[in-house]
């Protein structure tokens, strides 16, 4: 898996570099700023992008701009953000395109490398991997557009839950319920939100973009 990695930090940076090729990652570029984040995003096109939203020289955006500007002339480009607070902005522009392969994680929350390198991986695959509080924040807004505002409370629990990156066994685990009553309530997530039947895995992506990229 080939990896661009934009992070400012040297010792943080050091760290994932050495972290992923640990894990069998090739390292094709490791940038502190956001003007070589973008060359390397746009020229290299790695199987994904992580990516620290406040880079150098301004230490606003670069990061996440640089990785948005690389995803509309590389549609679907997976880019997984890391970062110290919840940009909720930011997240929702990552999530507008609706083509998967995005994870929001913040630094801080963070506390294994198996629970890092599973995320990589899963964005690089095109799946979605969000913090629990982003998608807290993401979700204090108004609930009740359609059909998003058509599921019950506990099959938002289920969409939260798959947008953490959970699989059914471990919702149902989470949950404390069977896998069974979760595959119920996922089959009834898809049906309202319109997803019409397909690659599982797909449709997870689609319906957890659709809960999330709510304007």
């Amino acid at each position: 898996m080939r990896v661009v990695l934009a992070e400012d930090l040297f010792l943080l940076r050091d760290g994932l570099v050495r972290l992923l090729e640990a894990y069998d990652c090739e390292i094709v570029a490791a940038v502190d700023n956001g003007p070589e984040l973008m060359h390397a995003l746009v020229s290299l096109k790695p199987d994904v992008a992580v990516v620290d939203v406040r880079l150098p020289p301004t230490f606003t955006d670069e990061g996440l701009q640089a990785a948005l500007h690389a995803r509309s002339q590389i549609p679907g480009l997976p880019v997984l953000v890391l970062s110290q607070h919840v940009e909720q902005l930011y997240a929702r522009e990552l999530l507008a395109d609706g083509s998967g392969g995005v994870g929001y994680l913040l630094k801080d929350r963070v506390f294994d490398a198996a629970q890092f390198i599973d995320t990589v991986r899963r964005v690089a695959a095109g799946g979605t991997a969000m913090d629990p509080q982003v998608i807290s924040q993401l979700l204090a807004r108004n609930t009740n557009e359609e059909p998003v505002g058509t599921l019950t409370p506990r099959e938002r629990e289920v969409l939260e839950l798959m947008a953490e990156g959970r699989s059914n066994a471990a919702i149902a685990q989470r949950m404390v319920v069977t896998e069974r009553a979760v595959a119920k309530h996922t089959s009834n997530i898809f049906s309202k939100l319109n997803l019409s039947p397909s690659d599982d895995d797909n449709r997870r992506v689609l319906a957890v973009l659709a809960y999330l990229n709510r304007s």
